[in-house]
């Protein structure tokens, strides 16, 4: 991982975790089996250091990570286009790290739930029964957190 060049816009590693704590998507980039790019938007959710995805069983997503499980998944808080400077405030982090399937079901089943926990707020016993329904059609995916970067550009 190469240093981030403009010293003067790194975010503490706080704001970097408060970032991935409250944001509704990321995008998720991986190198396909042809060898190329590619990147999607995905929900998710971290806990510890780990962040989960959940996804069909198979798919383009899972045969890239049999390929190459290490990706990049980067997130975007704030943002204002400054129109008369030419420029956006903004703020993101990027999270590296490597992608893991083959959890063990206690594991699936707490991702599932801190998924629900942080998108359906209220519905957990509900969701509950949806984890139930269509735990055998979904796999979970686990990034392990290796390093994370932050930019921001703040205009005064």
């Amino acid at each position: 991982m190469k240093d981030i060049r403009r010293k003067d816009r790194i975010l503490e590693e706080s704001r970097a975790l408060e970032l991935l704590d409250l944001a509704e998507y990321g995008f998720l980039a991986m190198v396909n089996v042809e060898g190329g790019g590619y990147g999607i938007p995905i929900s998710f959710v971290k806990h510890n250091n780990s962040i989960y995805f959940h996804c069909a069983p198979e798919g383009h997503k899972l045969q890239n990570l049999a390929s190459d499980n290490r990706v990049t998944f980067t997130v975007v808080g704030n943002t204002k286009v400054i129109p008369e400077n030419f420029t956006t405030a903004y703020e993101s982090a990027m999270v590296f790290g490597t992608l893991h399937v083959g959890l063990s079901t206690e594991e699936r089943r707490h991702a599932l739930r801190l998924l629900i926990k942080k998108y359906s707020p209220g519905y957990e016993e509900v969701g509950e029964k949806y984890i139930d329904k269509s735990f055998d059609r979904t796999e979970i995916i686990k990034l392990s957190i290796e390093s994370i970067t932050a930019k921001a550009k703040k205009i005064s």
